[in-house]
């Protein structure tokens, strides 16, 4: 009976293995932190910093709460609104002079929505659609509401609470 002999196969050694986890690692902290910061910041930390929030036509005038004005009074027309992208908001009027404000993120799935019809957002990720007077689901697959945001209006300003 002859015996071959066995030789143990080398595995990776322990530095080896400590390097590729460190380096894994490393990939997902970049990879975590690679966001445009324009994009991940929120409209309250560009305030705190200095960036403010802006209006479409571009200048920062300041409003009532401590925030930047939106828009006038007069922006918004009765029965629909408008859409702030940056703040990611959409300032509607339902009856005149009373003054609404709805997040554009839909509830779907987390998609920004920059689709306004008459009284109606859609998300066209997904095709849901809401109404911009109530933040009510007009179709699904969304089943829940817009997100209110709260707006103040001081004379003819709107600002974003």
């Amino acid at each position: 009976m002859t015996s071959e002999s066995v030789q143990p196969v080398p595995g990776p050694n322990r530095r080896a293995v400590v390097a590729a986890v460190g380096a894994a690692g490393l990939a997902v902290a970049l990879t975590a932190c690679g966001s445009d910061d324009k994009a991940s910041g929120s409209s309250a930390e560009q305030g705190a910093t200095g960036g403010g929030a802006t209006n479409e036509g571009g200048d920062a005038s300041a409003g009532a709460g401590g925030g930047a004005a939106l828009a006038k009074t007069a922006d918004i027309p009765e029965g629909s609104g408008r859409i702030f992208k940056d703040e990611k908001v959409v300032v509607s009027q339902p009856t005149a002079g009373d003054y609404k404000a709805f997040s554009t993120i839909c509830t779907h799935q987390n998609c920004p929505m920059v689709d306004l019809a008459g009284d109606t957002i859609s998300c066209t990720c997904h095709g849901s659609q809401f109404s911009v007077l109530d933040g009510s689901v007009k179709k699904g697959p969304a089943v829940k509401p817009l997100e209110a945001r709260q707006v103040t209006v001081d004379g003819d300003s709107i600002t974003l609470a």
